[in-house]
């Protein structure tokens, strides 16, 4: 391996060689710094200290200007000498050949000087060696810089490589999944006692739970944590491109098709996280069951299955179970995917966790766009957490930027909150057991809040679908749709 050690010891292999063979007592090689203007040079072996002088003087600067072979008899004599170098080293400077290094690109890189023949002056052919020398060791010493930067950004690289996975581990760890309530610390303890398993796991609950966080906190906690996590949004995959981008494809199935390795393949080694699953075609659902089933990759078009080791985390917001009974999803598969099963709690029912995570929030997003907002108001902390949060956590995380834009002060009051949240809070309100009716509140209008909450809930655990939605409350389906009209909810 390169090194400045290697380096080194090159410039003085070169110049002690040289020295023997022009029949001289030094030669030395002058290195030119362009950042700094300097010419620097390490005179003997074993030597540590480095000399480093203006690259304008003495008889090298002169050649770095005339960028042409410059021969001294009698340096003493000459306007062009720098006695200091020989003041410093202790050495007696009576005659110079200088020659200039030059690399591939014709560029002067440094000067390799002779000093002091021993036996008259030198010579035509001394000049001629000389050169040639130069330019055999200018290619050389240049290459071992470039081995030697190379080297070191490697291990720059390799540092830095280190230093972000290491990061990202920490981001990803059970603990960064912020909650005090029963139901997130139950939640926590389950990742971190299946984080070592090979066992595939199924992840449910409504968007914005938090669903990936989780499947990242597992694969960051277990021994493949070195190895990839690919991530895949089956709802995002067009129909004629589910099966190509998940398997791979070989090149020539179609006019145009290029081979493309498949995110299943990518995933080898590490954990393969499939998010909305249930959103799977028929016939990808039973290709991904051979994977797991056989722990190969058949590709499309492609003629041999490849070995695959992946771990799968899956997971829906979907009723798999009722998909099932709609023939939406096979039963097998399901099986194969619900060994450990984690439910991410919505967000309504750790109310208690809103705090933290809205104050969490506001550090993050204060930093991020330098504004001094510390706190929420109590009444604001109050109005977040009687929300229904029908966009669970990513809905607070946007609500929280949003309000961190709007407020005037260090602190986050209610009014900086969105009307839709203060409206339903006041609407929860006024819905409280024990609380009076308003002389303007009739026994209708209570109804219709409270029926608005069931609906908004039920929407809220079926992903907005109208038929699972309308089921659960006990309605028609046109009877759903009507008091979503009714009641300006279609959004």
């Amino acid at each position: 391996m390169y090194s400045e050690k290697s380096f080194d010891e090159l410039l003085n292999v070169i110049g002690s060689e040289a020295a023997k063979l022009i029949d001289a007592e030094r030669a030395t090689i002058f290195l030119l710094d362009k950042a700094k203007g300097e010419l620097w040079a390490k005179f003997a072996i074993g030597v540590a200290d480095t000399i480093r002088f203006d690259a304008r003087l003495g008889i090298a600067g002169a050649l770095l200007i005339a960028g042409r072979t410059l021969i001294v008899e009698d340096v003493y004599k000459s306007p062009l000498f720098y006695p200091s170098i020989d003041s410093t080293t202790g050495f007696q400077t009576r005659n110079v050949l200088s020659v200039p290094l030059r690399n591939f690109r014709r560029e002067i890189i440094g000067v390799f000087q002779i000093l002091n023949k021993k036996d008259g002056k030198f010579m035509p052919e001394d000049e001629q060696f000389v050169e040639a020398l130069a330019n055999q060791a200018a290619i050389a010493l240049e290459n071992v810089q470039a081995h030697s930067q190379l080297e070191s950004r490697q291990m720059e690289l390799l540092e830095e490589n280190q230093h972000l996975r290491k990061e990202v581990e920490e981001r990803f760890a059970s603990k960064n999944i912020l909650g005090t309530t029963s139901k997130i610390n139950d939640l926590r303890a389950m990742i971190e006692r299946t984080a070592e398993a090979f066992v595939p796991v199924l992840i449910t609950g409504e968007n914005g739970t938090g669903k990936e966080l989780s499947a990242r906190a597992m694969h960051y906690m277990s021994p493949r944590r070195n190895k990839p996590f690919v991530a895949v949004n089956c709802a995002a995959l067009p129909e004629t491109l589910v099966e190509s981008e998940l398997f791979g494809i070989e090149k020539g199935v179609a006019t145009g098709v290029e081979r493309r390795v498949g995110r299943i393949e990518s995933a080898n080694g590490g954990t393969l996280f499939l998010d909305e699953i249930g959103d799977l075609s028929l016939s990808a659902q039973a290709k991904l069951l051979r994977v797991l089933q056989e722990r190969e990759v058949e590709w499309v078009g492609g003629r041999r299955p490849v070995p695959v080791d992946i771990r799968l985390v899956a997971a829906t917001n979907k009723d798999l179970k009722e998909e099932i009974q709609q023939n939406r999803f096979r039963q097998d598969l399901y099986f194969r995917l619900n060994v450990i099963h984690l439910h991410l709690p919505p967000l309504r029912e750790i109310r208690g966790d809103i705090p933290l995570l809205a104050q969490h929030f506001l550090r993050k997003y204060s930093k991020e766009m330098g504004r001094n907002v510390e706190s929420f108001s109590q009444e604001a902390l109050k109005t977040l957490t009687a929300y229904n949060w029908p966009g669970n956590v990513r809905e607070l995380e946007n609500e929280v930027r949003r309000a961190l834009v709007l407020a005037l002060g260090k602190e986050i009051k209610a009014e900086d909150l969105s009307a839709n949240i203060r409206e339903e809070c006041l609407l929860v309100s006024e819905t409280e057991p024990g609380r009076k009716p308003t002389d303007k509140q009739s026994l209708k209008d209570r109804v219709t809040i409270l029926e608005i909450q069931m609906i908004r809930d039920a929407m809220a655990q079926t992903a907005n679908d109208k038929r699972r939605a309308a089921k659960m409350l006990g309605l028609s389906h046109q009877g759903l749709i009507n008091k979503l009209k009714r009641y300006g909810l279609e959004k």
